[in-house]
């Protein structure tokens, strides 16, 4: 990250008041932990908060203000919505009639201020404050969700006409472009998609669906690998809002026949989050599907995938190897990118230059070269590896092993001594090497390359606020395998469900892995084709531990149920 990407860093090494090497530390720590980097700065001991106020006070031409809560009054509060507090970090500390005197945890950006001053229809006079005494401060001063995403409906009822008489022409006839964009562009329009997305940020969705259907257009978020519904907006919003989203992402409004794909970067709640857009033409309209990619959500960290301690000895020892192919497997959605990325965050040293290709790109890492796959210009995954091999790499990662020319380029880029870290969609971690057979791969190419190949799903962890001990059905025991004298002193959990975690009993995810170690006896049986049962058998009795067994250990540790593990194993 260069010292100028962020206008704070950038101010504060113009003074001199730290020099690159902390910089350097300073941006390796932000992208690790996605913290502020004024919050790193005062943690590092580098620059102190009231000296960061005062930087940006100087350059913005204003003052730094106490936040003094017992002063604002409930007149002034209510200029700026509880939501559009929340939202922008932001808080009204006086009302000057034409302009309002407001408190701005990001002052140094100035799209916030614009969308402020556009959304409460006042001009902004932007003081510096302690972002921690405007977060509390909100949270004080403003009930709780005061204006949730229905509220704000209610409100803008009015207003809300917009869409009526397009909705009813349906199809491409008659539609102004300069209409649609006028309709995108209009504030509630804005105040709602920004609500919409902030509220499922907040309940730390993955993925946002907008879906039209004939007569309803439903908004839902996936948490956890669930889908939720919101309340529903009017169905004529649906072109208005959908524009809204593709004008966010520079994607052409005018087209609705076919599937586009874009990216948003919003500033949102103090932290800033990647969307990836993905929109498909419906009978009733166009369908779109937000993925979240919140960098201060996921901790690329080895430690963090919550791997057993013998799988990530294993794993951390594996990745060092100066050769040999590392494959993780499982269906879409398990975290299969996340656990290569945190071993690339690991191996990602200055003596190693690491190369990825991906489709498409989703985080990007510091001191590593990604590139995205673009299969309309022929960029394809083995395109992209043989390119690679030309550009001196060490270490390789293939974000999917799709067909037999990225294995074979795969297979020579080990030969040829370098690593390669890639994923293919298997069940389990045996199925792997008979998927690669099926590809087309000769058998003797796989067991000399292969080093190992790990397997892993996501099952949903219980609510710590409401976890509950009960005593299993003997149907339940017996549908994973056990019997009651297996158990002993064992408890087992389930959630009740309270206000944590949406009555829903569970809250968050966590990893389940399987590791298949190529150790010579696995080795032998590769080279004789034998199937996916007869490996997997052999790879037990050497001592790997199944999915459905790790499974056990995570019930058994109180993590997660019964249930979400008969689900995913």
């Amino acid at each position: 990250m260069s010292d100028t990407a962020n206008p704070l860093l950038a101010l504060i090494k113009e003074r001199g008041l730290i020099d690159d090497l902390q910089l350097e530390e300073v941006s390796q720590e932000q992208n690790r932990t996605g913290k502020p980097f004024g919050e790193i700065l005062n943690a590092f001991g580098l620059v102190d908060t009231y000296t960061q106020l005062q930087i940006m006070a100087d350059h913005l031409g204003t003052e730094v203000a106490e936040v003094r809560e017992q002063d604002i009054t409930p007149e002034v509060l209510k200029i700026v919505p509880a939501a559009t507090a929340r939202m922008y970090q932001c808080l009204p500390l006086a009302d000057y009639g034409s302009s309002v005197r407001i408190a701005l945890a990001d002052p140094l950006n100035p799209a916030v201020i614009d969308e402020l001053g556009f959304s409460i229809g006042r001009e902004v006079q932007v003081v510096v404050s302690d972002p921690a005494q405007i977060e509390r401060a909100i949270n004080n001063l403003y009930p709780e969700d005061s204006e949730s995403v229905s509220q704000i409906l209610k409100e803008l009822g009015a207003e809300l006409d917009l869409g009526k008489k397009e909705a009813a022409v349906e199809g491409l006839k008659g539609y102004d472009v300069g209409n649609l964009t006028d309709q995108a562009n209009a504030t509630p329009i804005i105040k709602f998609v920004n609500l919409v997305l902030y509220q499922a940020i907040q309940d730390r969705a993955s993925d946002i669906h907008f879906e039209p259907f004939e007569d309803e257009f439903k908004i839902r978020y996936r948490v956890d690998g669930a889908l939720y519904e919101m309340a529903p907006p009017p169905k004529h919003l649906a072109l208005p809002v959908t524009s809204r989203l593709k004008v966010m992402a520079n994607l052409d409004i005018s087209e609705r026949r076919l599937p586009q794909d874009g990216r948003i970067a919003i500033h949102l709640a103090g932290r800033e989050v990647d969307l990836r857009v993905s929109t498909l033409p419906t009978q009733f309209g166009e369908s779109v599907v937000l993925r979240v990619l919140d960098r201060s959500a996921v901790r690329l960290e080895l430690e963090a995938l919550g791997l057993p301690q013998f799988i990530y000895n294993y794993t951390t020892e594996a990745i060092q190897q100066p050769n040999g192919i590392i494959i993780v497997t499982g269906p879409t959605g398990c975290g299969k990118t996340t656990t290569l990325y945190s071993c690339m965050r690991r191996i990602n040293a200055i003596d190693s230059k690491l190369l990825t290709v991906e489709d498409p790109v989703e985080y990007d890492i510091e001191g590593i070269m990604q590139v995205a796959v673009h299969e309309s210009v022929g960029m394809t995954f083995g395109k992209a590896i043989r390119a690679f091999l030309r550009q001196d790499p060490d270490i390789i990662m293939v974000g999917e092993m799709r067909d037999l020319e990225t294995a074979q380029i795969a297979i020579q880029a080990s030969l040829t001594g370098h690593l390669v870290l890639t994923t293919l969609h298997t069940n389990d971690a045996p199925g792997a090497v008979t998927r690669m057979v099926d590809m087309g791969v000769e058998p003797f190419l796989i067991s000399s390359t292969l080093t190992a190949v790990l397997a892993q799903r996501l099952v949903r962890t219980i609510c710590k606020k409401c976890r509950t001990p009960f005593e299993p059905t003997e149907n339940q025991l017996s549908l994973m395998n056990l019997s009651p004298h297996d158990l002993g002193d064992k408890v087992f959990y389930y959630g009740r469900g309270c206000a944590a975690c949406n009555d829903t009993g569970y809250r968050g995810r966590k990893g389940i892995f399987e590791l298949l170690v190529i150790s010579e006896p696995v080795r032998a049986l590769i080279n004789e084709k034998a199937p996916t049962v007869v490996i997997r058998q052999k790879a037990m009795e050497l001592g790997m531990v199944t999915i459905r067994e790790d499974g056990l250990r995570s019930i058994f540790d109180g993590d997660t149920t019964i249930e979400e593990v008969l689900k995913y194993t």
